[in-house]
């Protein structure tokens, strides 16, 4: 497996030259986040992923959770990982202080969550989920909710899950049967089956709250009817068994080190959280959440397969460069020297960082969104970027950082197919990412369908003029190779916008036709505004007599690469999207 090293030095680059974190600490009201404090967390999150996680990964994949006698058991050193993540104070660096927590801003526990996830996927699913029902209960529980439980999750005493699929039905939650009927205290008894429900069991916490969809008795039928409970595993009050029992544990492609169960609810006491027949709106905290979660999978996948492949192909020795060798004192020249190695490493680099930037600013916005002193046209904004740019994330760094981790296996050859050198695990880690939390498929009709052209292309104008603004203050010669492009590709996109509106009223099959086509052009362009802010922060850098000459040059020739050789690929795209469903539709069912 590779040595996991965490890169402050890229992190430091991407919250301060890039995205300001200084100022944007400043304007939501968070001063307490100076950067000498966040520099401190940031060393000390490097420390615990790098030796504590990052050891784990391996043994996590070869061990795997264990399902027996109805108990679940996470691979050795989890339990004790998880003890040390508590004792730090970790779960609770973005919580709320009224509930125990330490107040930072929640973009700061995205770089903690970035460290972690990079170090030990698998591992980090554990907690990672565990935020995602704080911030539901948040939202949406009753004070008597928000007392009895967030103090917990907030401290990591205890975790959360989300339990939404069930096996007749996926994505389709409208299909869902699990049922939930009303008890004179005002609680619910839920009955049903939930399936693939990632740390749904485990033996690292003391109790396991469950964020469940299931309808009630008078519910209209699909989606309209669902609500939304809070069952724990076990009575909050006594710690005694709430009929909530892991009925098998998935065997998986990947992410061995976390359990995927089928979790039983038999007739589990329950609460409701918001209003009734509301759950899937409210459930959307939460699922929105971990759609930023398994983007930051896929830029995960791409940084530690890139940290891996780097290193492999400075060591490997093959062949002479074609103009001549580079290093005659050895018998061969490292595989770096070759174009070919080199693009695969550009493409991981580019991916990963960018990647970064593209959460981080997401994480940014809902900052901005949570803060008290944010003006309403503040955040207008944020929602409709995030609105805009969650789907984009979710989809397009998957797909990206499958890409990635598949080239880094490529990089080491042979070796990288032997389960040793761990290449091969990033690759079966990350595929899942394509699939949960909606896949590709239902992310880009989101993007296309739901996103932009239901409002006519307005939520997406808000994510054009942030790049229009910053190709309009950035025209100068040192960036115009950057600039040029850009401009050309979001005109392009909000042209084309409005021809697929206009193909899709005299059809809607061309919506699903053009959406995952349009969602990749999305993310190319999207990467593209970031990296050409990498290159304008770096020339300011270099401009100010900044001392690692090389290290913002690097920058500058990395994005130069992304706009030479990855971002025609948004081209391509294009041409695919615009030509229309007739070739897809055109087969009848029984022609297949």
């Amino acid at each position: 497996m590779p040595d996991y090293k965490t890169p402050i030095r890229d992190i430091q680059f991407t919250l301060y030259d890039v995205l300001g974190a200084e100022q944007h600490y400043q304007r939501i009201g968070a001063e307490e986040a100076s950067r000498d404090l966040v520099e401190a967390i940031l060393t000390e999150g490097g420390k615990f992923a790098e030796e504590v996680l990052a050891p784990l990964n391996q043994v996590g994949d070869r061990q795997g959770c264990k399902f027996e006698n109805g108990q679940v058991t996470t691979p050795a050193g989890f339990k004790e990982a998880y003890a040390q993540y508590v004792a730090g104070g970790w779960p609770s660096l973005a919580g709320d202080p009224a509930h125990g927590g330490q107040g930072l801003p929640e973009s700061m526990s995205v770089v903690i969550n970035e460290m972690i996830s990079t170090a030990n996927w698998a591992w980090g699913m554990y907690p990672g989920l565990s935020h995602g029902a704080k911030l539901t209960l948040a939202a949406y529980g009753t004070e008597e909710q928000k007392q009895l439980y967030l103090p917990k999750l907030t401290s990591g005493e205890w975790t959360g899950t989300m339990c939404l699929t069930e096996s007749h039905c996926g994505t389709d939650l409208g299909l869902l049967k699990a049922r939930a009927e009303p008890q004179s205290d005002g609680s619910y008894r839920l009955t049903g089956t939930k399936i693939f429900i990632s740390a749904g069991d485990h033996d690292m916490a003391e109790n396991i709250v469950h964020i469940v969809l299931a309808r009630l008795p008078d519910a209209p039928g699909g989606t309209k009817g669902i609500s939304l409970f809070i069952v724990p595993k076990l009575d909050p009050d006594t710690l005694q068994s709430n009929n909530v029992a892991c009925g098998s544990i998935e065997h998986k492609m990947g992410i061995h080190g976390n359990a995927t169960c089928v979790l039983n609810f038999d007739n589990a006491s329950g609460h409701l959280i918001g209003p009734p027949n509301d759950g899937l709106r409210c459930m959307f905290t939460f699922m929105n959440f971990a759609r930023l979660g398994t983007a930051m999978q896929g830029m995960a996948a791409a940084q530690q397969s890139y940290q891996g492949a780097l290193s492999y192909a400075r060591d490997r020795l093959a062949m002479r460069a074609l103009s001549g060798p580079k290093f005659p004192e050895q018998p061969a020249d490292p595989i770096i020297v070759h174009p070919d190695v080199r693009r695969m490493l550009l493409t991981q680099r580019a991916i990963a960082e960018g990647g970064r930037a593209l959460i981080y600013f997401c994480s940014q916005q809902g900052d901005i969104l949570r803060a008290a002193n944010s003006s309403e046209e503040e955040k207008q904004e944020a929602d409709a970027l995030m609105n805009v740019l969650t789907p984009i994330a979710k989809a397009f760094l998957t797909e990206a950082g499958f890409e990635a981790a598949n080239l880094g296996v490529q990089v080491f050859g042979g070796h990288g197919y032997i389960a040793e050198w761990g290449m091969e695990q990033i690759v079966r880690d990350t595929r899942i990412a394509m699939l949960y939390e909606g896949t590709t498929g239902i992310q880009a009709l989101d993007l296309l369908d739901r996103k932009v052209l239901v409002d006519r292309g307005h939520m997406l104008s808000f994510w054009t003029r942030v790049i229009h603004r910053f190709c309009r203050d950035n025209e100068n010669s040192k960036m115009r190779e950057f600039i040029r492009p850009l401009r050309r590709h979001y005109r392009e996109w909000g042209t084309f916008t409005r021809k697929l509106g206009l193909k899709a009223m005299r059809n809607r099959e061309e919506v699903g036709a053009a959406s995952v086509d349009y969602m990749m052009y999305s993310g190319y362009v999207t990467l593209a505004y970031f990296w050409a802010r990498f290159a304008d922060a770096a020339y300011r850098a270099l401009n100010e007599g900044a001392e690692d000459k090389a290290y913002y040059q690097g920058k500058i020739k990395t994005a130069r690469f992304y706009f030479k050789k990855i971002l025609p690929r948004a081209k391509h795209h294009k041409e695919v999207m615009m030509s229309g469903a007739k070739s897809l539709m055109d087969l009848d069912v029984t022609e297949f």
